[in-house]
């Protein structure tokens, strides 16, 4: 029986580390050809090389339209056809907002909204060209459901995700490109142990009663993995999800809210 995405071709930006390396790999699992798109040229190009021949890293920064586009278009010419776009990059820091300076907001909405919002546009753009639709899925968070103290910056930008997310549904389901984002909860990745560092280190705790303290808000009972998401991810991609569009779907064992 042959993998379910065969024949099929994936992007993943900030596929490098965390959630996005975990899609990366279960793309790969599930037959598809992959492009990491990451500024981590490094961990990206080592990732590509563990996977094989149908996994290729190029380096891009979201933020820059030009270099998005160009990232798209390497890959169409590569591997021929682009068939899912997994916008992942972005990035958090604990910060009341208060302590938010200007340039640390804008630098937020530039890489978590402008990044997906470019790169939404450019997968779109090459799915059209096909006329075969695709799939688009963002990453927004449990923060773009609701506010969170300290990270307010960062909730405003996921919540712009699913925003747009919904509106960019709506606009390309006549070409037949659907479009979801996701909300992941606490998944152990690098850019969470930055987090828990942070927040030990303004609420006078260790690493472990940071994530002690996360860990309990849980239901499920313990941390999600990037495996955890990128199984849904995947799935999103399937002809079993063929009429899901414009949604947005948690991976956060139970916690509220949904």
């Amino acid at each position: 029986m042959a993998a379910r995405h065969e024949g099929r071709v994936a992007i993943v930006t900030g596929g490098a580390s965390g959630i996005g390396k975990g899609c990366v790999e279960r793309y790969v699992a599930d037959g598809a050809s992959v492009v990491i798109a990451d500024i981590a040229t490094e961990n990206a190009n080592a990732l590509a090389d563990s996977l094989g021949d149908k996994v290729r890293a190029i380096t891009c920064d979201v933020t820059d339209e030009a270099q998005v586009t160009a990232m798209v278009d390497e890959t169409v010419g590569h591997f021929g056809r682009l068939d899912f776009m997994v916008n992942n990059a972005g990035f958090v820091i604990w910060r009341s907002l208060l302590d938010t300076s200007a340039e640390t907001w804008r630098n937020m909405m530039d890489v978590n909204i402008t990044g997906i919002f470019l790169s939404m546009k450019a997968g779109a753009k090459a799915m059209i060209d096909q006329g075969e639709g695709g799939v688009i899925i963002n990453a927004s968070s449990g923060g773009g459901r609701h506010g969170v103290a300290n990270v307010g910056h960062y909730c405003a930008t996921k919540a712009a995700i699913i925003m747009m997310s919904q509106a960019a549904a709506g606009e390309w389901a006549s070409h037949k490109i659907r479009v979801n984002c996701y909300t992941p909860g606490h998944i152990e990745t690098p850019m969470m142990e930055g987090l828990l560092k942070d927040i030990g280190d303004a609420q006078s705790m260790t690493r472990d009663e940071a994530y002690k303290m996360l860990e309990d808000t849980v239901p499920w009972g313990r941390w999600g993995k990037p495996e955890d998401v990128a199984a849904t991810v995947s799935w999103l991609c399937t002809n079993d999800a063929e009429y899901i569009s414009g949604q947005c779907i948690a991976m956060n064992g139970a916690e509220l809210p949904w």
